[in-house]
């Protein structure tokens, strides 16, 4: 077993390590069904919500994802393909992870009382991430056993108010072709969380080259269309409403994970929805995601440092690259408040079900001057996923 001390943390003080601003080389979709797409069908646009909006209303009526399959990597990887079928490149990275991955590998230094335990395996010269499920769903059971404060509310009562938020501060199309009934009608539509616009992004820390993908749930104008811009995304966020000074460090705790989540896939801009105990919208707040960490430092409590987390995550990268050196199915995995972060080989050989075989038959073959056999290898995954060539 190898082992990564995350203590002491001055080890990874200092300058910031090299970052490399986050690019979308593909996007991929998930409709009202949860079917995937690749295109942009669930893009968003961003328009601010009615202050004083009750977060409760429509709880009952919540259509909920089930999200108790594991589904693996499988959405990043069939957009790889596409990705590799269009351009005729293979995608070059060191790490490729879903971003919930990297947003806890970045907030371990800070973040003491989680854990985690996440799948992985090298194939091709990339390390593939997932989150262990059989983990995952323990985890959930445990946070929904745990008793509440009386008289305050269930965890999946704010979980709605999060997604409750989504929905009224999101359109299907920019302001102009947005008719006024559907703007100040989103108070009284069915919430649904099925629906999800995936950003795959490439990027990079220290010397570790990365490709993220990752749900955003806005774009703030439009994509722009020349692909080298910057996207003006927007990432969603409620909080309860800051009354005393215990609030205000749980606030700039919350707001960690709030800039690491945007800072992966290189969202400039964080609404954050302030509510009531009781889940009534009071006031909206526009953050920008590069002030936070400055904000914290010299305003704040200084309970986490933005530079140490980058560093922190270099850091590890590059350790990671030297401790999975082989192929076959490895763990890596942090014990709730431990020290270290451990990696080790649970199966000898293969890539278990982190890989699709689709995948697999895609990298595994020699398609240089095939170009026939690349269009039918583009048309087949089309296909598979009901999306007319």
């Amino acid at each position: 077993m190898n082992t990564f001390p995350i203590q002491p943390l001055h080890q990874f003080a200092g300058t910031s390590a090299a970052i490399r601003r986050p690019k979308e080389i593909a996007y991929f979709s998930y409709d009202d069904h949860h079917e995937f797409h690749l295109d942009e069908r669930s893009l968003r646009y961003y328009y601010p919500p009615s202050i004083g909006a009750d977060l409760s209303k429509g709880s009952e009526s919540f259509q909920q994802l089930n999200d108790t399959a594991d589904d693996h990597l499988d959405g990043l990887l069939k957009t790889i393909i596409d990705l590799e079928q269009r351009t005729g490149s293979r995608i070059a990275a060191d790490v490729i992870t879903w971003r919930g991955m990297m947003t806890k590998i970045m907030a371990t230094p800070f973040d003491n009382m989680g854990g985690f335990e996440m799948n992985a395996t090298k194939f091709q010269d990339s390390i593939f991430i997932e989150e262990n499920h059989e983990y995952k769903l323990r985890s959930k059971e445990r946070q929904h056993s745990r008793p509440g404060r009386p008289g305050a509310p269930s965890q999946d009562l704010m979980s709605f108010w999060g997604y409750k938020f989504e929905a009224l501060s999101l359109m299907p199309d920019q302001w102009d072709p947005t008719s006024r009934d559907f703007i100040e009608g989103r108070e009284d539509m069915i919430v649904n969380n099925y629906a999800q616009y995936c950003s795959v992004v490439k990027t990079g820390i220290g010397k570790a080259k990365i490709v993220i993908g990752g749900e955003v749930d806005a774009v703030w104008d439009c994509k722009p269309d020349n692909k080298d811009s910057p996207i003006n995304w927007v990432e969603l966020k409620t909080s309860a409403e800051i009354e005393n000074d215990r609030d205000v460090l749980k606030h700039e705790r919350k707001l960690m994970k709030f800039w690491i989540q945007s800072f992966l896939l290189g969202v400039p801009k964080i609404i954050i929805g302030f509510r009531s105990d009781k889940g009534i919208l009071r006031r909206i707040e526009e953050v920008e995601t590069k002030s936070i960490p400055v904000k914290v430092k010299k305003q704040g409590r200084g309970s986490w440092d933005g530079n140490l987390c980058i560093n922190f995550t270099a850091n590890f990268l590059e350790w990671l690259k030297e401790a999975i050196s082989t192929d076959g199915v490895w763990t890596i995995r942090r014990r709730d408040r431990s020290p270290t972060i451990e990696v080790f080989k649970s199966e000898d050989f293969g890539h278990g079900h982190i890989l699709s075989q689709e995948f697999l038959e895609w990298r595994g073959t020699d398609w240089e001057g095939k170009e026939e056999q690349v269009e039918a290898a583009r048309v087949k995954l089309l296909n598979s996923i009901g999306t007319v060539s």
